[in-house]
């Protein structure tokens, strides 16, 4: 279990910030706001940790005195039954953190294998995060979108902005396959097609500096909706990185809107193959942690005929696939995140 000692640091320094705070904090007041509050639910579970062992301490005493002791066998097996709960929540809580967990993220999504059907599937799954992110009260903007004329997506990119956007959708990385029969299949054949997926945490100005020199920049005239929508000016904006060949484009109506949002979205890249280096070198044989982040990896499937989702990671199934495909994603990331803590538990413990 946790030394008791580094538990009291960890109240100790909750509490300089605490002070600090008090006392105006300074020019780093945003630096201290953010560690107190991710200290926080530390020093609660802590606090809870500490309360439990001092009331299994009192009651042990309470042993021999005769007046106390029925009351104290009494009390005993429920509090020392509480125990190994109190310390799993500890440890829970004193998991590292990743850095990124609170960040607004980039989604991506692009249609694989199946032609028109993984375009339509593809346009299927950004409906069902669109839905999610309505019901956790998050703002998702569309930054890119190419359709298909069947009213598939041939590529999507997408903004989310909320409370802890990359905690919740980071698992989301992968290949997602769809088993179903094709509105266009005349024989009601099953097809299988798929979709890529890629959540993105958000980069800030701190996390990536890009040299001008390694950037082309060309401006080219957007595709409108055809008729008298079709927009005549050169507005559109591509940024090729040179070093990593990374191409972003977008194509609202304003030049200059198109640069920022072409910048952050390879901000957004360049800092997500940063992390994704770091990670393969920090543990190589991440086999059996929850993904390995690569995506290409095959994470679920969604089989229409049967009403069913399984995601292969943690052999979850569930038989309500209307309602994922309608957003209701909370139970298997819950389930994905447990099953991320549990792993590190245990390479923390081993």
């Amino acid at each position: 279990m946790v030394p008791i000692v580094r538990l009291e640091q960890i109240t100790q320094r909750f509490e300089f910030l605490e002070a600090q705070m008090a006392e105006g904090g300074g020019a780093d007041i945003a630096v201290l706001a953010k560690e107190y509050s991710d200290l926080r639910p530390v020093v609660e579970q802590v606090a809870a940790y500490k309360r439990l062992l001092a009331d299994i301490s009192e009651a042990e005493d309470m042993l021999a005195d005769p007046d106390m002791k029925e009351l104290a066998e009494e009390e005993l097996p429920a509090l020392r039954a509480a125990l190994p709960e109190a310390e799993r929540a500890l440890q829970l809580a004193l998991l590292p953190k990743d850095a990124a967990d609170a960040r607004p993220a980039i989604l991506e999504i692009r249609p694989g294998t199946g032609g028109d059907e993984a375009a339509l599937f593809a346009g299927d799954l950004l409906r069902m995060y669109q839905r999610y992110c309505e019901a956790q009260g998050w703002k998702l903007e569309i930054l890119e979108e190419a359709a298909t004329e069947l009213g598939g997506i041939k590529e999507v990119v997408a903004h989310i902005k909320g409370v802890n956007v990359f905690a919740r959708l980071k698992y989301e990385s992968g290949v997602h396959r769809v088993q179903r029969v094709p509105t266009t299949e005349s024989g009601g054949r099953i097809h299988t097609s798929a979709a890529t997926v890629a959540v993105l945490p958000e980069a800030e100005d701190v996390d990536i500096q890009i040299d001008a020199n390694d950037l082309r920049i060309d401006t080219m005239r957007s595709s409108g909706a055809g008729g008298q929508h079709v927009n005549t000016t050169d507005s559109a904006v591509r940024i090729t990185h040179l070093p990593s060949g990374i191409v972003v484009t977008s194509s609202e109506k304003s030049q200059h809107r198109n640069r920022e949002i072409a910048m952050q979205v390879l901000k957004t890249r360049l800092y997500d193959m940063e992390r994704q280096r770091i990670d393969n070198e920090r543990a190589a044989d991440r086999a059996g942690q929850v993904g390995s982040g690569d995506r290409s990896e095959r994470i679920r499937t969604y089989n229409f005929p049967q009403g069913r989702m399984s995601d292969h990671r943690i052999n979850l199934t569930l038989y309500k696939l209307d309602q994922v495909m309608a957003g209701d994603l909370d139970e298997i990331i819950d389930a994905l995140t447990a099953d991320a803590q549990a792993t590190a538990l245990a390479e923390m413990e081993g």
